[in-house]
């Protein structure tokens, strides 16, 4: 069947055609331009590893060289808890220093990446059935920037942030990022910021990590390798699960990751260690 005979049997005007093959022409030329991205997790711990030269914020530096170069990076920070799910439409997202009792040197970096409205625009019409909107208030907190500055140090690609919406179940979380899988295919990076084991209330000076961190952090990776991802939603039923997720805010990351995962792909892991006894710098790179 031909083009016009297809237009006729299926009752679509020229008019509607003609729209239909220029939308068609346009998605083609900006596809053609963009790499099916990979998707990254990246345990962030300190603040202090976007100003210091250390393994964590090194191999921040060479995963950025070795990627693809992104059009836009989208982040799912740990640091943005929303009622209602809110994505950053700013042209010049501001460097937010959500935190406190750091040097002066952190207190005044500033990551001066440009804002992309037209990607945020594009991904709330992607996460329409969850009612996303716009937000112009928020722009970059350290959960974004404190990695993205030894990744991409320049900071000349977009970035903009998706919230955390504190209404959702980790089922929902992990079903709305299936709806993102379209920026992927148009050069998105998106990369969730948060930890796997995450209890500063028993954080100590120490390097070695508790055993219950380790067990914990463990039977995650190990449930992300087997693609048992029903196992991690309920990762309450996991144990030592109250003492790694105290609160979910720094683990809901990784279920925006693993919920863009396809059935071809696979995770491997970096940074796959702990520090001060309750911290899990784990990150994971699906590809």
């Amino acid at each position: 069947m031909n083009r016009r005979q297809f237009i006729k049997k299926a009752g679509i005007g020229a008019g509607v055609m003609t729209s239909l093959y220029s939308f068609t022409k346009a998605w083609d030329k900006e596809s053609s331009k963009a790499v099916w991205m990979p998707v990254v997790f990246v345990g962030h711990g300190s603040p202090m590893n976007a100003i210091e030269e250390n393994t964590f914020s090194s191999t921040w530096a060479k995963l950025g060289q070795q990627l693809p170069t992104p059009q836009a990076i989208l982040c799912i920070s740990a640091h943005w808890e929303t009622i209602g799910t809110k994505v950053t439409a700013m042209p010049y997202p501001r460097t937010i220093h959500d935190f406190g009792g750091f040097p002066k040197a952190l207190q005044e970096a500033q990551y001066p990446a440009p804002g992309t409205p037209e990607k945020a625009k594009e991904t709330i019409q992607l996460l329409e059935r969850w009612k996303a909107h716009e937000d112009h208030s928020w722009g970059l907190d350290h959960g974004t920037w404190s990695v993205l500055k030894p990744m991409y140090p320049d900071a000349k690609i977009p970035v903009y942030q998706l919230s955390l919406d504190v209404r959702k179940t980790p089922q929902q979380h992990l079903e709305m990022a299936k709806d993102l899988a379209l920026l992927r295919q148009k050069g998105v990076l998106i990369i969730g910021s948060g930890n796997i084991v995450h209890n500063l209330g028993l954080m100590q000076w120490q390097e070695k990590a508790f055993d219950w961190a380790t067990e914990f952090n463990t039977e995650i990776k190990n449930k992300i390798i087997q693609r048992d991802h029903a196992s991690i939603i309920n990762y309450k039923n996991i144990k030592n699960s109250t003492l790694a997720v105290p609160t979910p805010e720094h683990f809901l990351p990784l279920l925006y990751c693993l919920g863009l995962q396809q059935t071809t792909e696979s995770t491997t892991f970096f940074n796959d260690t702990a520090t001060m006894g309750s911290i899990s710098m784990t990150g994971a790179l699906i590809q």
